[in-house]
């Protein structure tokens, strides 16, 4: 970014010269490279666009970069990036899935990094250990039930809703879903193979022909009564009932009951790619969504849980300090997700 200065007449025109230059740098306290200032960032997003794009808006008003997005599947991007190598135009990868993540990581595709205000805002748990990706904001698979069709002491864990009482009475997400498969890895995990195929199996049977393509199909359903429950990521409950206050849907937080396993948990995180052009100004948008003020934008537009240990959740959302999590590190969702895929096919989940 280029300022040529008018004649300069006085020290008060200089100091004025001075002071347009900066701004023209120095945004909302991010300092933005000349050379990469005009260059706009694209971004690979697993995410939805609706619920990443105000995010990045802010982004882009408070430093003048333009963002060019790519939405797709989060494996499908991967893939992607494999095949495009370096000649891919990304600058950062955008998931919904730590294992996802990880499996970015390990083929050699993201830039580890070394930066204060990552290592500052955002617990070592939910990053790699070389900053490779970075989580952004947390979210539980978590069982939606309607209170005028069953009362939350019913059900204590997620796998009670493999039990036979429950047949014609919950919804699942399809076996595509990355959520579905990193909720059953994190279950392998903890229970191992035979007991997570006799959950599977009864998931199946109980949800009969109450398969869906996206989780909010499957807290409508809950809503409307057409099942008692659902599995879903805890923000659709939520976001549903912004705008829909009334329904008679709540959230049960499964699994933490004395020996409970806990909750499922996994992060929505971002990574930058390793041949990007443009590191200073990719490093200044990872900046950004790990900050308050991002991280604030991710609890109050999109209902999920903050990173950032200064940054409060949404209050309608349960108390993250009330319940116990599931001790399966993120990183550890990539190696098991081909085994569990396998074991998802063996059932024969659709």
């Amino acid at each position: 970014m280029s300022f040529v200065c008018p004649l300069l007449r006085s020290r008060k025109t200089i100091l004025s010269c001075l002071l347009l230059f900066l701004a023209a740098g120095l945004v909302h306290g991010f300092f933005i490279p000349s050379a990469q200032a005009t260059d706009p960032l694209t971004i690979y997003s697993g995410r939805s666009e609706r619920l990443i794009k105000p995010v990045l808006d802010a982004f882009t008003a408070s430093t003048g970069i333009q963002l060019e997005l790519l939405s797709s599947g989060s494996t499908e991007l991967v893939n992607r990036l494999k095949a495009e190598g370096d000649r891919t135009p990304a600058d950062l990868l955008i998931t919904n899935d730590a294992g996802t993540l990880e499996l970015a990581r390990a083929a050699g595709l993201l830039h580890p990094l070394n930066m204060r205000e990552v290592d500052r805002a955002i617990p070592p748990q939910f990053r790699a250990p070389d900053n490779a990706w970075v989580g952004l904001s947390g979210r539980f698979w978590i069982v939606v039930y309607n209170r005028t069709m069953i009362q939350p002491d019913q059900v204590k864990s997620i796998l009670d809703l493999a039990d036979p009482k429950w047949k014609d009475k919950i919804a699942i997400p399809n076996s595509g879903s990355e959520y579905l498969q990193a909720g059953v890895s994190v279950i392998r995990s903890v229970h191992g193979d035979e007991k997570t195929r006799q959950f599977l199996q009864g998931l199946k049977t109980n949800a009969g022909s109450q398969v869906y393509q996206k989780s909010s199909q499957i807290v409508d359903a809950v809503a409307k009564g057409q099942v008692a429950m659902g599995i879903v990521n805890h923000y659709y409950v939520y976001r549903y009932l912004v705008t829909q206050p009334e329904a008679p849907i709540a959230v049960l937080m499964p699994d933490q009951q004395e020996g409970g396993m806990g909750a499922i948990m996994n992060v929505a995180g971002v990574g930058i790619i390793k041949s990007t052009k443009h590191l200073d100004s990719a490093k200044l948008l990872v900046e950004f969504l790990v900050a308050q003020a991002g991280q604030k934008l991710f609890a109050e537009l999109d209902k999920e849980y903050p990173l950032h240990q200064d940054v409060k959740a949404d209050p309608a959302l349960v108390e993250r300090k009330s319940f116990r999590v599931a001790q399966v590190p993120l990183s550890k969702l990539a190696e098991l997700r081909e085994p569990t895929l396998a074991l998802i096919e063996q059932v024969g989940l659709r």
